[in-house]
């Protein structure tokens, strides 16, 4: 009986301790809610209050009369789709060809994709503007894709995963007259969807927040990302209420986060796979 109310006790607490540690977490979400429904007199009174005493909507309607939101929205959403495929492609393409295939040099080019993994993105930031200016991709959704659409991650996180499937799998294809593209596409890359699955919600979450890329390459707001234009809108003629910004910032991450409550389960699985592996 000791022993039963010991570990009663121990899962209360630590109960307790989660969800103490679950609210600390979401304060900073919450308050974020708050702000952009308060007017700006709310926002700035002293002591605060905790809730609103009214939906200040018009905190939403000022977002689109300072940027382009609709257009830096659909941006957004190309940028990602681009560099979610892209990368789901060629990462799945030259992983199974480092765990698979044999070639000259294959070990010497592994280790150099697998640098790229210990250098600071900043590094070629510099080379990876000028191919893009010669390209004339400035001020392009293209330009914003293109140094996005390949990863040394990805190809790492599918090589792995490639490497945990069985080989009689693709002997037996070759058996019955596959040839290498259509072991690949027919029998390997269905087993592999749960790594395709990983590599894709990674990429969508970082390809979705991603900053300083887009802010060097593009210029104009109607060819900036959601990410870019919300950096740039304090920079606007006039004071901006805070709570204009949260409202703009709580727009911003409602795509992601109703992806995040609809395939929660999958972004988790998807995130301790990458972890492990």
């Amino acid at each position: 009986m000791t022993d039963r109310s010991e570990r009663l006790g121990s899962n209360r607490l630590a109960h307790v301790v989660l969800v103490l540690g679950s609210l600390v977490m979401m304060f900073p979400f919450l308050w974020q809610l708050k702000m952009a429904f308060s007017s700006q007199a709310e926002i700035q009174a002293i002591p605060p209050d905790l809730l609103p005493k009214g939906l200040e909507w018009s905190n939403f309607s000022e977002v689109f009369q300072r940027l382009p939101f609709l257009r830096q929205f659909w941006v957004s959403v190309a940028v990602t789709t681009g560099r979610t495929v892209g990368q789901l492609v060629l990462c799945s393409l030259a992983g199974y060809a480092f765990a698979r295939m044999a070639f000259r040099f294959k070990a010497v080019m592994l280790a150099l994709i697998l640098s790229i993994l210990m250098v600071p993105s900043q590094v070629y930031l510099i080379p990876q503007y000028q191919l893009v200016q010669r390209l004339g991709w400035l001020d392009s959704i293209q330009g914003i894709i293109a140094p996005g659409i390949f990863s040394a991650f990805g190809t790492f996180l599918m090589m792995q995963f490639f490497k945990t499937i069985p080989v009689e799998l693709e002997e037996a294809s070759r058996l019955d007259g596959c040839n290498p593209w259509q072991t690949f596409w027919k029998v390997v890359l269905p087993v592999a969807k749960p790594g395709l699955v990983s590599l894709a919600i990674i990429t969508v979450l970082t390809s979705w927040a991603d900053l300083l890329w887009p802010l060097v390459v593009t210029s104009s707001p109607e060819q900036m990302p959601l990410a870019v234009g919300l950096a740039t809108l304090s920079g606007y003629e006039g004071s901006i209420s805070p709570g204009v910004m949260m409202a703009a910032a709580l727009m911003a991450m409602a795509p992601i986060l109703i992806l995040f409550v609809v395939l929660q389960r999958r972004v988790v699985e998807g995130i301790a796979f990458s972890g492990l592996k």
